[in-house]
């Protein structure tokens, strides 16, 4: 009996001095954002692959509106400055292209990276650009596959599951954020660096990285200064759990960040992933209903949200498919490079 004593005194020791172990994450990695749909010529990643179709008009063949898909490509991402710092010049010369590493390399051999070019204006203020995915990340979305007559659909066991965009921008059950980490590489440029997150409820928070002036491959780290080691002095709650969403982190964008006293013009980067560590909303447990078959409440709310945005999106891509196909015959390069930073 004194035995057990004294290993229920041990045990509650320990358990008085514990500490959060984390859990760690892909956020988004661009060397699994390559192109590989369609097969004769992939321009687009079939694993975050959505068909905004739906928004064009009856005068539109089928053969056309096969083509209006987008995806989370690398070649998709966008680059838009602010107000002050857009002209024609500054917003031809800002966008993203995929970059492939050499073989040689020692960090991220053969891997694809994002590479951003944003074009400041040489006037002395301040200045910003936002690298942002052609559409917004939806939260939770079924995965799909591609038929063979390119028409998107959901496998039946994927059906309610909201997955498709798990590591491609969205990680679930982010209780409490403790460090952000964002490899990049610099080319000695004195310009910052933030991450923009937003989680379930639709709140936004940027966080600052640090700069750029450095040369070669570096990992920016954020560590939450609100981060509570001790579980003794934390401030103990509970997440309402279905219908509600889990408690998540996606991804908005990166904002670089130029000073008015920085020389403006071109300015290159590079991006590989994003990754973060973060304390658990809820325990993984094993669940024994299965809600969302039952009441399809999280499919039928967030379905709203994605058709809206896909009908935004749609809007706009639709009005720029018009575009191209009404530019001059020898402005093909320009419509093609055009067409790559979609």
């Amino acid at each position: 009996m004194k035995r057990i004593f004294m290993l229920l005194a041990m045990s509650l020791l320990v358990l008085g001095s514990l500490q959060v172990l984390a859990e760690e994450a892909v956020l988004i990695d661009f060397s699994t954002l390559t192109p590989d749909y369609p097969a004769d010529n992939p321009t687009e990643n079939s694993a975050t692959l959505v068909d905004y179709s739906v928004s064009a008009g009856a005068g539109f063949s089928e053969e056309d509106k096969a083509l209006m898909k987008t995806s989370l490509a690398v070649n998709n991402w966008e680059v838009h400055l602010n107000s002050s710092a857009r002209f024609v010049v500054t917003e031809v010369n800002s966008y993203v292209r995929e970059a492939r590493v050499k073989d040689t390399a020692p960090k991220y051999a053969g891997e694809t990276v994002m590479g951003v070019r944003v074009s400041f204006p040489d006037t002395p203020y301040n200045a910003w650009a936002i690298v942002q995915p052609p559409f917004e990340i939806p939260a939770y979305a079924d995965k799909t596959e591609v038929n063979p007559d390119g028409t998107l659909s959901v496998p039946q066991e994927e059906v309610g599951k909201g997955t498709k965009f798990h590591g491609y921008g969205v990680v679930t059950n982010v209780g409490v954020l403790k460090s952000v980490h964002v490899n990049v590489r610099g080319l000695n440029f004195p310009q910052g660096l933030s991450l923009i997150l937003q989680d379930q409820n639709g709140e936004q928070q940027e966080i600052f990285l640090g700069y750029l002036n450095f040369d070669g491959w570096k990992e920016l780290v954020w560590e939450n200064p609100n981060y509570i080691e001790d579980v003794r002095k934390r401030e103990l709650k509970t997440y309402p759990l279905y219908p509600n969403l889990r408690p998540l982190v996606k991804l908005i964008g990166f904002r670089i960040y130029k000073d008015g006293s920085m020389a403006g013009g071109d300015f290159i980067t590079y991006i590989k992933d994003v990754r973060v560590v973060y304390d658990k909303a809820v325990l993984d447990l094993e669940e024994d209903i299965d809600h969302e078959a039952i009441w399809g409440i999280l499919q039928s709310r967030e379905e709203a949200r994605r058709n809206a945005e896909l009908r935004r999106l749609g809007n706009l891509q639709v009005l720029r498919y018009l575009e191209r196909k009404k530019m001059h015959a020898e402005a093909g390069t320009e419509a093609g490079a055009e067409t790559q930073t979609q």
